[in-house]
């Protein structure tokens, strides 16, 4: 920002997160900015808001902006290809979609917003693929605060959506599995850097330390792997993989924000598997339309859309996904300490708050997704 002479405007704070949270429009409408740094959660947001806007005009509005958006999707592929083969034809309707609906949309981001930059946690690709085809793409970066803190990021020159990124120059990276062997182009392993964005080491703490930095090695924690083009993926903390019970080990958030990006009910969730026969998820729903059995199977025909006959099949392994689910009392929020300052969610206290309800979800009640738990939240 100092480099290129920029002016910085944070959000105005308000007394409560919600607050703040509903200060966010405003100010961007008073800033006018041209780049946006935000998380995924601020996404999904914004997202939302400007699905609702587009319903609120009408079922012909809906399937107009629907279908130019399925346009764009095919003209803009994964971004580093856009407009590659046959999709170019398409960039006339492209042009046309932008002129109808998705200029009028960056105008209420205050009109000159040239693309985001979304760093923090996940990002689902759809997410990506939404705000690429409103011509203000959101670019997923990654890094650390003990790698101060930029590891790799998109940019507008170089870009695929999905990914993390290309590194930032000069640092090395290796991708190591369980046994710290290298790992090959497109084999998943835990992130390990090299360079002179490494921090020293933690204040006052050589225990961990030691356990963090190894022969000047950066041990991420994070999963990931690397294509042959260059872009990094990042698939998850490894503390936060789920195992099934025959041990295989998946990444829990990718799934998750999929799921979330992609629904309109589901407004949180998090997925748990620890060695047990089947995945469950915890879910925070949209109670504001539907009570009892509707929303209950409102919720699972969301989670069908990723299962054999579904709109997005094949996305994940089904044996990944969630087989039954645990409808939560409340939202995750910082107050009872399930999300943290920067949005993520805290596993640890999501899972300790529903110990008895995951118990309960592996019985032959609890898996019936109409259990009386259920029904009664």
């Amino acid at each position: 920002m100092i480099a290129t002479g920029s002016v910085v405007a944070t959000v105005q704070a308000g007394k409560t997160g919600m607050d703040t949270l509903k200060n966010i429009p405003i100010n961007i409408k008073e800033v006018k900015p041209n780049i946006l740094l935000s998380v995924p959660a601020l996404a999904k947001s914004f997202r939302k808001n400007i699905e609702n806007n587009v319903k609120s005009k009408g079922t012909f509005a809906v399937k107009l902006f629907e279908l130019s958006l399925k346009i764009a999707y095919a003209y803009n592929r994964e971004g580093w290809n856009k407009g590659g083969g046959l999709s170019f034809l398409l960039y006339p309707i492209v042009k046309l979609a932008d002129s109808l609906f998705f200029s009028k949309v960056k105008l209420a981001m205050g009109g000159e917003l040239e693309f985001f930059v979304g760093g923090g946690a996940l990002l689902d690709i759809e997410m990506q693929k939404f705000y690429y085809a409103l011509g203000i793409p959101m670019f997923q970066g990654y890094g650390l605060s003990e790698a101060t803190p930029v590891i790799s990021t998109n940019v507008p020159h170089k870009h695929k959506l999905g990914s993390s990124g290309i590194l930032v120059s000069p640092m090395e990276l290796k991708i190591l599995d369980e046994n710290g062997n290298n790992m090959p182009f497109g084999k998943q392993g835990e992130i390990v850097i090299k360079g002179e964005n490494v921090m020293a080491g933690y204040w006052k703490n050589e225990v961990a330390t030691k356990e963090t930095i190894r022969n000047g090695w950066l041990h991420t924690g994070d999963l990931g792997y690397m294509d042959k083009d260059g872009f990094l993926y990042v698939l998850g903390r490894f503390k936060s993989l789920l195992i099934s019970s025959d041990g295989e080990k998946f990444s829990p958030e990718g799934i998750e924000e999929a799921i979330m990006g992609n629904s309109s009910i589901i407004q949180q969730i998090m997925l748990y598997n620890n060695q047990s026969p089947y995945t469950i998820a915890i879910i925070v729903a949209d109670k504001s339309k539907l009570k009892g059995k509707e929303l209950v199977d409102a919720v699972q025909k969301e989670l069908s859309k990723f299962k054999k006959g579904g709109e997005f099949e094949g996305m994940f392994p089904e044996r990944w996904l969630p087989a039954t689910f645990i409808l939560a009392k409340e939202p995750f929020t910082e107050q009872n300490k399930m999300i943290n300052s920067t949005m993520k969610m805290v596993r640890s206290k999501v899972e300790a708050a529903y110990s008895n309800q995951i118990l309960f979800a592996y019985t032959a009640e609890g898996k019936n997704i109409h259990n009386t738990y259920n029904l009664e939240n």
